[in-house]
């Protein structure tokens, strides 16, 4: 539920902001713009995105460089200060890399919803998707949890934070155009597809949000 700021109009210089939605981006490298200079990461060209559209929003940038789910939720109860009107969530990256069990990365981004949810804030959960590699019952496990968790918590449920990094012809080669050398954070056009993909999920938060 959006939170109404009450003044009289006119008076106060900044109540033309009592419209504004916060957002807070809590996440890793992915969000924070590892790799990339200020402007061309996900959160300044996702608030470009957002201007471009009409839509009254500001965004916080709560992406800590290799953070996992267990850091996020550290972070999560002084992420949700009262200005913070809805929350995208983007984890589980390094949960991944350090082979970290899906039901404590599950745990983990419970503990993000429930505070969440204390906190009166709509949520816009971001998937990521195992590698085969894990075996069939980790990548089911670690896949499921991020739609079963925005089902559970009536959150929006964006289905991969790579869904506008399209595999052209099956090559997945193809993608390596939109990639930092390292094959796993986006360069600056990566970003500008991942953007334009998430974006609508993201205008459906701020309508949530305004409610």
């Amino acid at each position: 539920m959006h939170k109404v700021l009450v003044c009289i109009a006119g008076i106060w210089p900044w109540a033309a902001a009592a419209d504004e939605v916060v957002i807070a981006a809590l996440g890793d490298s992915l969000t924070q713009g590892y790799g990339l200079v200020a402007e061309q990461g996900f959160v300044p060209q996702l608030q470009d995105w957002l201007g471009a559209k009409g839509a009254q929003v500001r965004l916080i940038n709560a992406g800590v460089s290799g953070d996992t789910t267990a850091g996020g939720l550290s972070r999560a109860a002084w992420t949700l200060t009262p200005e913070v009107d809805a929350m995208i969530v983007t984890l589980g990256g390094n949960d991944l890399l350090r082979g970290i069990a899906p039901d404590v990365s599950r745990a983990n981004l419970e503990g993000i919803m429930q505070a969440a949810a204390a906190a009166d804030v709509e949520v816009l959960l971001v998937g990521m998707q195992a590698p085969g590699n894990y075996g069939p019952e980790y990548k089911a496990a670690f896949d499921g949890m991020y739609p079963a968790l925005a089902e559970e918590f009536s959150a929006l449920h964006a289905p991969s934070f790579f869904e506008g990094l399209d595999v052209a012809g099956g090559d997945p080669a193809s993608v390596r155009a939109f990639m930092q050398p390292d094959g796993i954070h986006p360069n600056a056009e990566g970003v500008v597809q991942i953007v334009a993909a998430l974006g609508p999920y993201v205008l459906e938060l701020i309508d949530r949000a305004q409610e």
